[in-house]
């Protein structure tokens, strides 16, 4: 099955051990999901994950971003990108549609309306983690 991870879902595994979205990272990193990306997801996670805030290790960021860039899926550029409210949400909606994602997780699905996302299906983790178990 082929993933988009929003970026927050991504911090809010790293944050939060126990939760729905790390339980995805974890899929994810056994291969149990492949994960879908472009640049600019890569660059946006790896900005996120440097910030301060979050006092991640620098080398578990650097780690993380080459496990995504060595095993994840590539996804090419669209030639119209799709419009979404939050602009910087547009290449993750990009590279679902450009590879056929079974979902885009996010924790902000109200930046993905329906009518936007072209039947990509739209989910928060808890929804996609109850979609897997079916």
């Amino acid at each position: 099955m082929k993933v988009v991870l929003d970026t927050n879902v991504l911090v809010s595994g790293l944050l939060k051990p126990r939760s729905a979205p790390a339980k995805i990272l974890r899929l994810i990193l056994q291969g149990d999901l492949d994960i879908i990306m472009n640049e600019h997801i890569l660059a946006e996670y790896n900005e996120v994950l440097r910030r301060e805030k979050f006092l991640f290790n620098r080398k578990d960021v650097e780690a993380i971003i080459e496990v995504f860039r060595s095993y994840g899926i590539r996804a090419p550029a669209l030639l119209q990108t799709p419009r979404l409210p939050d602009p910087d949400d547009a290449p993750f909606l990009e590279a679902a549609l450009s590879m056929q994602a079974d979902a885009l997780v996010t924790g902000n699905k109200k930046h993905f309306p329906a009518k936007n996302c072209k039947g990509v299906k739209v989910m928060s983790p808890s929804e996609f983690l109850h979609h897997l178990s079916k």
